[in-house]
């Protein structure tokens, strides 16, 4: 079974932290993406040895922390070792409904009233699946009428109090 990549980076920190005993000090810095300490370690010897032997605790934490940063850089995919990863992605807010009827509404004053499902899609950032609902919801309710352009054939959905 092949080495998780967090593994591979940890075990490779290590080895470069060992070259800090025979004099190249501060690559498993620079390799976990700490350039400046990386640097000054290069050039004190790790901190006159003892930098470079107290990091011997410091390796892990920093091998994941640049893990994650490449992680969340790369949309989950690190360029270096070729395993995908789930995204780190910050927490968005929910939109009611409502709030995203009122997307589409002001997505459709862009055409002219008239929307096609991909144009809603394109103009709120919601889903496919999302948009055609909320849209037939729409329709159901009487907001919006439904027609299919004459020479496309694509469903469009008219809102008729926006036209003057």
């Amino acid at each position: 079974m092949a080495a998780s990549s967090e593994h591979k980076r940890v075990v490779t920190s290590y080895l470069l932290w060992v070259a800090g005993f025979v004099g190249i000090a501060g690559l498993h810095r620079l390799y976990n993406g700490k350039i400046f300490t990386g640097l000054l370690w290069f050039f004190t010897g790790g901190l006159l040895g003892v930098g470079q032997f107290i990091d011997v605790f410091f390796v892990p934490g920093m091998a994941e922390h640049h893990q994650l940063k490449l992680w969340a850089k790369y949309g989950g995919h690190n360029p270096y070792d070729g395993n995908a990863r789930p995204a780190v992605t910050a927490t968005i807010p929910t939109l009611s409904d409502e709030e995203k009827m009122v997307k589409l509404l002001k997505a459709a004053t862009k055409y002219e009233g008239q929307l096609s499902v991909t144009k809603a899609v394109m103009e709120t950032g919601l889903s496919f699946e999302e948009t055609e609902g909320l849209l037939k919801d729409m329709v159901k309710k009487g907001y919006v009428g439904v027609t299919n352009h004459p020479s496309t054939g694509v469903v469009m959905y008219h809102f008729d109090e926006l036209v003057v």
